[in-house]
């Protein structure tokens, strides 16, 4: 019960952060794209290769303390459905290619962002 509880805490954190952030970016970029969305999805991917590489393969982080931070903390700061949605919105305002820059902007940046923590959190 314990681990639930402090996923939930975890996951009640990382929307908030997600909420703030995303806002905040959007609000400052005021872009056509879904700029806010951008920055939590490729910052949420380098944060999850740290986290993973430390407790995978550098044995810093407990795997209970891993679950609480990556299934609580990221799935709820990593929200890809509302990806999704925006992507889908610009598509259905037949901004094509905002919507194909949207997808394949977040996926690459978001991959290269993953391997980047990945490599940080074994050096460290």
């Amino acid at each position: 019960m314990q681990k639930i509880i402090a996923i939930a805490i975890a996951g009640a954190i990382g929307t908030l952060a997600r909420y703030w952030l995303g806002g905040l970016v959007q609000e400052r970029f005021n872009s056509s794209i879904p700029a806010g969305t951008f920055a939590v999805n490729v910052i949420g991917c380098f944060l999850f290769g740290v986290v993973w590489a430390l407790a995978a393969e550098r044995l810093v982080i407990s795997s209970e303390v891993r679950t609480v931070v990556l299934v609580g903390f990221m799935g709820a700061f990593t929200t890809f459905s509302t990806f999704m949605f925006e992507t889908g919105t610009l598509m259905r305002d037949s901004q094509w290619l905002l919507a194909l820059g949207n997808v394949a902007s977040q996926v690459i940046v978001g991959l290269i962002c993953l391997f980047i923590g990945l490599a940080l959190g074994r050096i460290l």
